[in-house]
């Protein structure tokens, strides 16, 4: 990843933003170095979203069973 910084404005719930600063001051770390870490974990974990295993199980079996009800509710 690039190493180019450029800054930015945005607002964060208070309560959030306390505690990232006190984990920053914790773990003796930078607030941006967390904000980088959380935001490299937000882009990895959409890059890899796939529908959970127990999740789909189910609505698979749904609309095995109700598949033409669901198709004339959309209608």
């Amino acid at each position: 990843m690039s190493q180019t910084r450029e800054k930015f404005a945005t607002q964060v719930n208070s309560e959030i933003l306390a505690s990232v600063r006190a984990l920053a001051e914790k773990e003796g770390r930078q607030l941006q170095a967390l904000v980088d870490e959380a935001l490299a974990d937000l882009i990895e974990k959409h890059k890899n979203a796939r529908p959970r295993p127990h999740v789909m199980g189910p609505y698979l079996a749904s609309h095995e069973k109700y598949g033409p009800l669901y198709k004339k509710l959309a209608e």
